[in-house]
């Protein structure tokens, strides 16, 4: 049975969202009265907010693990979050490993490991660990990105491959991360890819479900105009510009953040997060400075061709390592009296950026961490931030710290949206690095060109500023007033958050599993599942509702598992 099959109509779920979440909200509802979890997201507008309600505030103190599964694969952290279709639980582990679990026990159904090389014997460079985000489903298909570059389809049954493309060039220093996306009535399968430390030009594919034929390739920077331009956008995009920007690849990966409308535009809209620029100075990247298009932006595409459609940029000439590939999504606000149609980002650079999902307009951003200091807030008449001079450390000389750092205010750890509260829930960061420009630089491949001093050199440094707000915490934010509700720290390194009808919150917060109340922050239950985790979902099987999550570093104490809960009574 197809994994689309389970997903209610844009119409019927209209309907349900009209009875259960308040006048002025809508798209976030999509595949709210699903009992699966059947996309990345939980809904192609990437809200994680689910409409079970039977485990609630006041009885989910009483939740108990029913059933657990070590992933026997280490490597890297567990960042997946799992789907779950037709009583059967999907997700990745470290290495791309694969995996599907009978949702009711827990056992093992099939596993699929593409036994990919490590870097000292070969294997494909990472930014940031050997991690996967997760599968995509349709049909009878199972989709996952490997770090090698490959798109790999898996029959859902048994794990056999159906078909695999190579979506990067071999050999080369492009790697996979992020969770593929499946769009157009489920005849196309977006994935996009990472590596612009190591010095590469960022795209997003999007092949054939039934084939793996390739559709479409929308790139994100612009090549050498030598060889000619793909496309208007990129001739346009070549204008921001300077230098000969494309022999280090220009960067620009979209390694995570996508979400989807099928209802904007002609055809349906793919709204794709990108990356930041290789080398991470601008000065190195492109002398004379520019705002890089399409650096460091949300991107609308047309979904069945990945033509361009819109842009907004959050950080013009990226200097930072300010990326936005963090998560993305739809929502449909009431704002000042008026209903507006938007896409909501909390990206890198530490504001919460509130658009319009149709023109790309910027409607308001605001900070949502207290350790900013590169800019002082975001001109709405322009949409560009109101720059800290010194944090232009190329251009001054200088070397700096900056707030937030590379890590920045939000990563990949995917945020969630509350229908009843109208709140978006975030794992949110406080940090700062130091910046510095290196004197010279010369692009290696297969290392980082990052054209600062982060790696070494630069001579006397000032003192580290102390941190304003606590390393990690959830924010709960509401966007349509752009402003904070409530927040609690962490214990430790952020994984992904989830919201229910059942007035919940749960995230990951150091190594536990934790459930707050939604509206107040007051946190009613937890438990262990190891460093590392990955995002919750939740999903009702037998009239059961259950989380799940998977968590755990074998390197680091608990062995990774997958680690499923439900209220008394329950396996």
């Amino acid at each position: 049975m197809s994994s689309r099959q389970h997903r209610p109509s844009r119409i019927s779920l209209a309907i349900l969202a009209a009875a259960a979440v308040p006048s002025g909200i809508m798209g976030q509802a999509q595949a709210a009265a699903s009992v699966e979890w059947t996309v990345h997201g939980g809904d192609d507008a990437e809200t994680r907010y689910s409409t079970l309600d039977e485990i609630t505030s006041d009885n989910v103190a009483g939740l108990e693990e029913v059933w657990a599964w070590e992933i026997p694969k280490e490597g890297g952290r567990i960042e997946t979050t799992p789907l779950v279709v037709d009583g059967v639980v999907y997700g990745t582990g470290a290495m791309s490993f694969v995996f599907a679990l009978d949702a009711r026990t827990g056992e093992a159904l099939w596993t699929w490991d593409p036994v990919i090389l490590t870097e000292s014997e070969g294997g494909p460079p990472t930014c940031c660990g050997k991690v996967n985000r997760g599968v995509a489903l349709e049909g009878e298909l199972v989709f996952v990105g490997l770090l090698d570059g490959r798109l790999v389809a898996l029959d859902r049954a048994t794990g056999a491959v159906a078909w695999s493309v190579q979506t990067t060039p071999p050999g080369t220093d492009y790697s996979i991360t992020g969770a593929p996306r499946v769009v157009s009535d489920g005849e196309l399968v977006v994935i996009g890819n990472g590596g612009a430390e190591y010095g590469v030009r960022g795209y997003v594919t999007a092949y054939r479900t039934d084939t793996g034929e390739q559709a479409w390739r929308f790139f994100t920077v612009p090549g050498n105009p030598a060889d000619g331009f793909e496309s208007d956008a990129m001739r346009s995009a070549a204008e921001t510009w300077y230098g000969t920007w494309w022999e280090m690849g220009g960067g620009g990966t979209v390694w995570d953040g996508m979400a989807y409308d099928p209802d904007a535009g002609e055809a349906g809209l793919l709204y794709i997060g990108t990356g930041n620029g290789s080398p991470w100075n601008r000065d190195h990247r492109s002398p004379g400075g520019g705002d890089n298009l399409y650096l460091s932006s949300i991107v609308a595409l047309d979904a069945p061709t990945g033509a361009y459609v819109w842009h907004y940029q959050t950080t013009p000439g990226d200097d930072w390592d300010y990326t936005a590939t963090q998560p993305l999504m739809l929502l449909d606000l009431e704002i000042e009296g008026q209903p507006r149609d938007v896409i909501v980002q909390a990206p890198k650079n530490g504001f919460f950026y509130v658009v319009d999902r149709h023109t790309g307009e910027l409607i308001s951003a605001e900070p949502f961490t207290e350790d900013l200091t590169w800019a002082s807030g975001i001109d709405l008449d322009t949409g560009r931030p109101i720059e800290n001079p010194a944090a232009r450390y190329g251009q001054t000389g200088r070397g700096v710290y900056i707030s937030p750092g590379a890590q920045g205010a939000h990563n990949w750890h995917p945020m969630a949206w509350n229908a009843e509260t109208g709140l978006v829930y975030i794992p949110a960061q406080n940090n700062n690095l130091y910046y510095e420009m290196a004197g010279e630089m010369e692009y290696t491949p297969g290392v980082w060109n990052t054209g600062t001093t982060l790696l070494g050199g630069g001579g006397d440094r000032p003192d580290r500023p102390p941190l304003e707000g606590p390393r990690t915490l959830l924010l709960a934010w509401d966007p349509a007033t752009n402003s904070e509700a409530w927040s609690v720290p962490s214990a430790g390194t952020n994984g992904g958050s989830l919201s229910t009808a059942g007035n919940l919150v749960f995230w990951g917060s150091g190594s536990r599993l934790v459930a707050h109340d939604a509206r107040t922050g007051e946190e009613l239950w937890s438990a262990e599942v190891g460093r590392g985790t990955g995002s919750p979902v939740t999903w009702r099987l037998d009239g059961v509702q259950y989380v799940t999550i998977a968590g755990g570093q074998g390197s680091v104490g608990t062995p990774p598992a997958v680690r499923t809960f439900a209220l008394p009574g329950v396996g």
